[in-house]
């Protein structure tokens, strides 16, 4: 049951499933898709969708052969072995600290774009990502406390500017730009260098354990509280990608993508084509926070992380051991490659294809041999295990044949 003391309710896991879901990867969407544009955008968005979320009640089946509290590095252990579980761990900490690193890039960006925007003055690269990383680092080197109130603000502030600057830009749509009139409307070869990207925008998995502990052994509400955030993603992922191919012109993203494709560079591109500055101003602020929650949300994981690995205590000297060894590295890192945005966000798209799609198939699959029915089954029969692996196997494949730059490109 839930360790609140309150019944727990099918809204509050929709929304833990979402806001974990939602953050600064959207913004890397609309740039990855625009050689294969809006139909085929949509195409993918809804496989990715349909593949994260068959995944995750596939973690959702395994889990509630555990007892509730159970953690993801357990079921792992248990159901696959220790190789699987050092495998899966060494996943989950890439994947944070490249998160990292990619929003300390696009924090950065943002913070150069709105200052010469709203005041004249244009830092350096690495003085915008200093400033950006030092501001909310010490934010968590403080305490958990400071981050969550700070997060509630930005959510809050993130929902209203997202409403608005949507709202603006939806207004503002030309249908012949949304078609690419005169172009070649997207092509369907530019699917697979996108895939990694769109699965890293529905990667929520570690809070499966965290709803069984929330609900206890509930499965309808849990899986109610699956299909509804997953869907709220999908519907605000949807929303933008729409918003940015209605505004900005396809040839344009060219551009975008030659100066490093990074939030700043897709914000600008979006002002050269709406009229309204207060619909920019929003868009920028909707980008900032985006990215500062998600710098927010991924920096605590690392940090919690880090502290329990190397034994490090809550003390100030111990925090700010645990502050060094986690932010360090990233922050550096974005300093010294301040428009590795794009890319970050693709590999951390590989490394989690490891943990939220391969790793849950497996286990689903070793633990209907280990155990026998069960309080819930993912749909899809015999099927699903194959479906997941392939999906995880053709992204995971495809992402490392477009580092080495054997995929089309759009540039």
């Amino acid at each position: 049951m839930s360790q609140g003391g309150g019944k727990p309710s099918v809204l509050g896991g929709t929304m833990i499933i979402a806001g974990t879901s939602i953050g600064a990867g959207m913004l890397a969407l609309p740039t990855i898709s625009a050689g294969m544009w809006f139909n085929w955008s949509v195409i993918v968005m809804l496989c990715a969708w349909l593949m994260m979320l068959l995944s995750s009640q596939a973690l959702l089946e395994v889990n509630l052969h555990y007892e509730p509290g159970s953690s993801f590095h357990t079921l792992v252990k248990d159901t696959l072995g220790p190789a699987w579980s050092a495998i899966n761990g060494l996943s989950v900490s890439f994947v944070l600290y490249i998160l990292v690193y990619a929003y300390v890039s696009g924090g950065g960006s943002i913070v150069r774009h709105t200052l010469m925007a709203t005041v004249g003055f244009e830092p350096s690269k690495f003085t915008a990502g200093l400033i950006f990383a030092l501001a909310l680092t010490a934010c968590v080197w403080w305490s958990t406390w400071i981050v969550d109130r700070i997060s509630v603000i930005m959510m809050g502030g993130m929902v209203v500017t997202f409403i608005l600057s949507m709202t603006g830009l939806l207004g503002e749509i030309r249908a012949a730009v949304l078609l690419d009139a005169g172009g070649q409307g997207g092509y369907a070869i530019f699917i697979w260098v996108a895939l990694s990207t769109y699965l890293t925008s529905f990667c929520f998995h570690a809070s499966v354990p965290s709803l069984v502990k929330y609900f206890g052994k509930q499965p309808g509400d849990i899986n109610k509280s699956l299909i509804f955030g997953t869907l709220i993603a999908l519907g605000c992922y949807l929303t933008w990608i729409l918003a940015c191919d209605g505004n900005i012109p396809r040839e344009q993203f060219k551009t975008v993508i030659a100066e490093g494709g990074n939030v700043g560079n897709l914000v600008s591109a979006a002002g050269n084509n709406i009229s309204s500055s207060f619909i920019l101003r929003m868009l920028e602020a909707f980008s900032y926070l985006a990215v500062a929650t998600s710098f927010l949300g991924a920096g605590l994981g690392l940090f919690d992380y880090v502290a329990d690995l190397f034994g490090f205590d809550d003390s100030r000297a111990g925090r700010t051991r645990t502050t060094l060894a986690t932010f360090a590295p990233p922050t550096v890192g974005g300093l010294l490659w301040p428009d590795g945005f794009l890319y970050a966000i693709g590999w951390a798209g590989l490394a989690a294809t490891i943990w939220s799609v391969i790793v849950p198939a497996l286990m689903l699959r070793a633990s209907r041999k280990k155990f026998s029915g069960g309080l819930y089954t993912t749909p899809g029969g015999g099927l699903t295990v194959p479906a997941l692996l392939l999906f995880g196997g053709v992204t995971a494949v495809c992402h490392t044949l477009a580092v080495f730059k054997l995929l089309p490109m759009y540039k």
